[in-house]
């Protein structure tokens, strides 16, 4: 089996908890020199901001060292450089670590903190946070929540542990269970399962139910009632996209600022945390694969519309 080759560690330092963008030349006669290349890989940049970059010396190579724009264009080439980190609106909310031990740190995330840097959420992120405020720059993710869900993410210490910690929820060996509030349905019977199969395409903001082989399943349980609304344990047995949304939506139920389904009344606008969609990831629990340990661990957060429904209502 041909081994694949060792990437060189970075020789440029996190900037705001956030890592350099690692680059190799592929094999190609289409540029003459790394300048045109990172021009035509970086088309989304600002016009002269990749020269621009390349004159100050901010693209560097193994060594360190800056790369000129006029460096002739060689395969295998690897460079290293930071982004330019997008405008961020802070997100106004406490960030919780409810454990740490020398391989894991489990966080409360709040709604609207996203996970891990990804387009225009960068810096306030959960893992660039936790990296800046523990002082762990190798910290990384084992999973993700969405941007609008709040609850417990968990995240390894070293990077020689992240394979095994992310088996396990590859594998199924974590019981997940969220919280959510959405309407409540005296036609419902419930506790149920729902089996169905899932899309999500790229570029599209909502996935939907489509026709086969069911690929995700969930069990549906009602935890207690309050007039018109419904407090429901989610128990999902499978990890597709927006899965616990889709099948509150596809039950008659949508959950509470939910602005994907049951329509699509656009992404949540920057700066905007009035509504938080009313989904929590409450409990996590495992055996540690490197420890041994048994691990149940509990969100400390409450569903803003449960504890005060008439004032979230009227937002």
């Amino acid at each position: 089996m041909r081994r694949k080759p060792r990437i060189p560690p970075s020789p440029l330092p996190q900037h705001k908890g956030v890592d350099p963008v690692r680059v190799r030349l592929p094999v190609s006669d289409e540029w003459a020199t790394v300048g045109e290349y990172l021009v035509a890989r970086l088309s989304g940049a600002a016009p002269g901001m990749v020269a621009e970059m390349l004159d100050s010396g901010l693209v560097v190579g193994v060594d360190g060292q800056p790369i000129a724009a006029h460096t002739p264009y060689a395969p295998g080439l690897r460079l290293w450089f930071h982004r330019d980190l997008p405008a961020e609106v802070p997100v106004p909310f406490a960030l919780e670590v409810v454990h740490r031990d020398a391989h894991l740190v489990v966080a409360d995330k709040p709604h609207f903190l996203a996970t891990t840097p990804r387009g225009s959420h960068v810096t306030e992120t959960v893992l660039a946070r936790l990296r800046r405020e523990l002082g762990i720059p190798a910290l990384g993710a084992a999973h993700r929540l969405d941007r609008l869900t709040a609850g417990l993410v968990l995240f390894t210490v070293r990077p020689e542990d992240r394979g095994a910690y992310q088996t396990l929820f590859s594998a199924r060996r974590v019981r997940k269970e969220y919280e959510a509030i959405a309407p409540y349905d005296p036609s419902l019977t419930v506790p149920l399962t729902v089996r169905s199969r899932i899309l999500k395409e790229r570029g599209v903001l909502a996935a939907r139910e489509i026709e086969g082989e069911p690929n995700a399943e969930t069990l549906v349980e009602l935890v207690e009632r309050r007039g018109d609304l419904g407090r429901y344990r989610l128990t999902p047995h499978t990890g597709q996209t927006h899965q616990l949304r889709v099948h509150m939506s596809a039950l008659g139920v949508p959950i509470l600022g939910d602005p994907l389904y049951p329509e699509v009344t656009g992404p949540v606008p920057a700066g905007d945390f009035r509504r938080p969609l009313q989904l929590l990831a409450r409990r996590l629990e495992f055996t540690d694969p490197v420890t041994g340990v048994e691990h149940r661990l509990c969100s400390g957060r409450t569903l803003r519309a449960w504890e005060s429904y008439e004032d979230w209502a009227g937002l």
